[in-house]
Parts: C-alpha cells; structure tokens; sequence
C-alpha cells in the first residue's frame, strides 16, 4: 500500500556538506533523499523521519525529491513551484546572508469573515514572492520566533477535530488541545498551506517556541506554574505540548553532531515501536525546574546555535528555560546562559551576531518600566504583592525587562561583542511576540552616544494575526519620549533597577500582518519590514542599514 506523505519536507539544519530533511507520514517506511535514507520512528501512532543528507559540495544548490520505499512522494505531482534544493553554505558565500524572520503565525482560515478579519498572511505572500525570484534571491534562513501553532486559540476546522473526545477525556477543556495527536493536527494546519510547505522545503528553517504553542502566558511567574499544575489536564498538555515541539521543531534545529549526542534522540531511534514513553520522560525533566538560587536549571536545554558564514544565530529559548520558582527570576539559568555566551563569543571571523528570542528585549520604554516595577513589588508579598501579580499575569508583563537578572546579562554579553579584538559590525536581537512590530538601536553605556558593534532590537510580529486598535493606540504612546522620562523616573521611585542601557525607536511600529529580513553583505547588515499588499506581492514598510547612528534609508510607507 502506498505511503503517504502528510507533512513536510521540512529543510532544517544546513552546514557545508549536510543538510536534515524532516517528514510526516502515514506509517512506518524508509524515506530517501538524495541517496541518504532514514527508518521512520512512531510517537503515539504518528510517524516521521529525520533524513540526514551527507556528501554535498559547499556552495551548491542541489535539487532534490522524497522517496518513500522507492516510491516518490516529493515534490507533488500538481506542484507548480520551483524543484525543493538545498543550498549549502560555504567560503563563496559566507559574507552574504538573508536572514527572514517573524512570529505569530495563526493558520489561514476557510470562514471568509475570520479570513478578512485576520488580513493576508504575510508569509504565504513573501513565499509566492520568492516562488517567481531567481534562486540567488532567496533567504538563506527562515527563522520562526514562536506561535507557529496556537493550542488556546482553535480554528472551528480544530474545534470540529476535537469535538468527539469528551467522552473519553472528560477533563479535558472543550476550548483547547492537549494531546499529541491534537498538536500533530495543528501543525498540519499550519505547515500544509501550499506556498509555505515549499518556501520550508528549500529554505533552512529555524525554529523555537512562545506561550501559545504551548498556552498564553506559559511560565509567566512561579505563581501561574503553582495554579496552572492544580488543573487535572495539565500533566498531559505540557507533556504533549513538549513531546510536540521536541518532534515538530527541535530536532531539526540540531546539527549532526549534536544530534548524535542527544540521548532522547538515540533512545528514540532505538526504541522498539512507539517512543511516547521516551518523550514523556523528557518533557517531565524539561519542564521541571531543578535546584535553586544561582543553581536552579532545567535538565533538557532548547537553545541552539547556528553557524552561518561570517554571521551567527544564537536563538535562546526564552519561554521553557525560564526560572521563575527560585530568586532570582532568569529568563534561563546561569549555567544555560553560559552556554549562550559561550556561542555568541565563540572565537571565528564574525561581522554579524544575531540572537534570537521569542519575546524582545527592548520593548517601548513606558512598558519597560512597567515591567522592571512589576518584577520588583511581585517580590514584596502581601497585598502589594498579589496586586502586583496579577497586574503581571493580566497586561502580560513578562518579558526580559521583568525578569531584572537576565536583562541585565544580556546587555553585558552585547557589552563584551562590542569589546571583543576582532568585534563584529552589529549585534541584532531578534524577536516577535508583542504584535506590533519595529527597530530599535541600543547603547550599551547607557547614553545616546556610542560606537563600535552597533546593537539593534529587531522585533517583527505579528506574520498572520489580529492586532486590536487599543493596542495600536497602546503601543504608540508607549514609544512617547514624553511618556519614557515620566515612567523611568516612577519606576527607579519603586526601587526598580537602572538598565543601564539605553535605547531609541529607529523604524516603526508598524501594525497589521509584517514579515522581517535581515540582510548582511560584508561588514554591512540591512534590515526591512515588508506587509503584504496582496496575496503574492509585499511593499517595503519600512528598512535601514544597521551602521553608524542613522539609518541610510528612512521608513518608506505609513505605518498604519
């Protein structure tokens, strides 16, 4: 009988001479790429592979099909796109890297009042926009920063899949996915959308989680983890919500060499029939936070680095890997965040640096504020305390200026880039989560005078969602300079910690649906916003280059 292929290729970690190629299928076979074959493995009844593609020259572009028990299942017989290749990297070009990014990505909609509602999927439409470039144009990463899927937020096609379980889950909310199987229909609502399946076929595609692929707010403080742990469903959500990402979107993120030492990933690959109960064991101690004060850590670590060229991607897992039940709050552990260091500092010709995390660093300073305050009177305990606390959960105040500690490790991390013998030209944060999207240059000694590595927030959010007119409203005031003096001013009132850095607004806010590129040529970074204009076509919203103090080219359409 003939396999069927359900979900990918997905083109994921790409070095000189390797590439891994990810797919969903109906049942247990060997695929086949390029002449490098891999064995299934099953996860409550599902069943992937992750083909490990070896002995490809550096910078080729080598098209490539999808074989299952010699049977060809890629690319599909109707496609009118180009043939998936893989570009591999190399001497040739190191220098020049186009780096597309975003996060908030709701699936499209088949109901024509939420599809309007929701606008034009700025993805798809970059993706049909590629489908028509010459290859030397396309990105060379396509870096996903969190709500791929959202498992709080279902579509009615999600609703109508789940309908039927209340019977045997009688726990189990009508209003939200818990099991694996579930998040296994999300991520095939997500990733089937034709334009998309192709762009994630050829382009190397990095990955990491936020709230909602898991559930909003997700580890938002000790106190959410305490009351969220008391709900009977819990214990199968997070595993399934973990065992998920692990499957969907970490694997991939791995290069050959750590994916050889992942003992999760061996255990699996050995197992004799279905690796549920492997994957189980691994979200109980990811989840789990371990030890406490500058000891406190999670035992399994999701963030990973990403050597590309004369640049380099270090992505920080900032949604599991936070401690929030031991002081001081970490946005990850020390011990983690050494790991970090270690990479973004790691000795090599380097004129780029980007780092990437799901929810930004610098956000408008009004918000700031608010968020380093919040932090500092939630410690205070009482009624203070539990005002604080809830303010936190309810306006969503938990981004790194809440979690004081990590802040302040990431500005000295940026601080040493800059300091380094042989630093490179910018260091860009890259984030999405706050659905409004922007630029924002740092100074990392605190005044508006500085030079060297010059430091940048790149924030683009949402690709496909709804952004609600209050928070327009919101988010523009929050970037008043007027607004900024008087809440600074309050906060360090509340005993809230100086940042020492400072920062201002380049480009933005742009709202709607935004896609974001970061480009580097030499020792020369680019950054734009491009909206959708319609479903196959993008215009510029907005770009600059990220040297010197001023941007060579100002924002260029309306920011509405």
């Amino acid at each position: 009988m003939r396999v069927t292929l359900l979900l990918g290729p997905v083109l994921r970690h790409v070095d000189e001479t390797s590439a891994q190629v990810w797919v969903q299928v109906d049942r247990p076979c060997r695929v086949e790429v390029l002449g490098c074959s891999a064995d299934t493995f099953e996860v409550c009844g599902l069943h992937y592979a992750l083909v490990g593609v070896t002995g490809l020259e550096p910078d080729t572009r080598t098209p490539y099909e999808v074989h299952v028990d010699g049977e060809r299942v890629w690319p599909l017989a109707t496609s009118a796109f180009p043939r998936s290749a893989i570009a591999t990297r190399g001497p040739t070009s190191a220098s020049r890297q186009r780096v597309v990014f975003g996060s908030c990505r709701y699936v499209k909609l088949s109901d024509p009042k939420l599809a309007r509602q929701y606008g034009l999927d700025a993805l798809d439409a970059y993706a049909t926009r590629m489908a028509g470039e010459d290859p030397s144009e396309w990105p060379t990463v396509l870096l996903l920063l969190g709500d791929q899927v959202y498992a709080d937020e279902l579509t009615p096609q999600t609703r109508r899949r789940i309908g039927g379980r209340r019977g045997r889950h009688p726990d189990w909310p009508e209003d939200e996915i818990v099991g694996f199987d579930e998040y296994s229909g999300l991520y095939r609502d997500t990733w089937s959308d034709p334009e998309v399946r192709w762009m994630m076929s050829t382009v190397p595609t990095a990955m990491i989680f936020d709230d909602h692929d898991v559930r909003d707010d997700w580890n938002t403080s000790g106190v959410w983890r305490r009351t969220i742990r008391e709900l009977p469903w819990w214990r199968d959500r997070i595993r399934a919500g973990l065992a998920a990402y692990w499957v969907y979107q970490h694997l991939g993120n791995l290069s050959p060499s750590e994916l050889a030492a992942d003992p999760y990933w061996r255990r699996v690959q050995a197992a004799d029939g279905d690796a549920w109960d492997v994957l189980v064991e691994m979200a109980d101690h990811a989840d789990v936070e371990v030890g406490a004060g500058a000891d406190a850590h999670k035992d399994v670590r999701f963030s990973f680095c990403w050597e590309l060229g004369r640049s380099r991607l270090v992505v920080i897992d900032s949604r599991n890997g936070r401690i929030v039940e031991s002081t001081p709050r970490k946005m990850v552990s020390d011990s983690e965040f050494d790991w970090i260091s270690e990479r973004v500092l790691a000795p090599g010709p380097v004129d780029h640096v980007m780092i990437g995390t799901s929810v930004p660093w610098l956000l408008p300073q009004g918000i700031s504020d608010l968020q380093a305050a919040s932090e500092k009177a939630a410690r205070r305990g009482g009624r203070v305390g539990r005002a604080a606390e809830h303010l936190r959960q309810e306006a969503d105040l938990e981004h790194w200026p809440a979690f004081g500690h990590s802040f302040a490790r990431l500005a000295a991390l940026l601080r040493r880039v800059g300091t380094e013998p042989s630093a490179p030209a910018t260091a860009s944060v890259l984030s999405g989560d706050v659905h409004h999207s922007y630029a924002a240059r740092a100074y990392l000694n605190g005044s508006l005078t500085e030079t060297g590595t010059a430091s940048y927030q790149l924030t683009c959010s949402p690709v496909h969602n709804v952004v609600p007119a209050f928070m327009r409203v919101l988010f523009r005031l929050s970037w008043a300079r007027a607004l900024a003096m008087l809440t600074t001013r309050w906060a360090r009132g509340t005993g809230a910690e100086a940042a020492a850095v400072a920062w201002e607004r380049r480009l933005g806010p742009y709202f709607g649906n935004v896609i974001a590129t970061l480009e580097t040529d030499g020792r020369t970074a680019t950054a734009r916003f491009e909206k959708p204009r319609t479903a196959s076509t993008l215009r510029d919203a907005g770009s600059m280059r990220l040297t010197g103090l001023t941007p060579v080219v100002a924002a260029s359409g309306d920011r509405a």
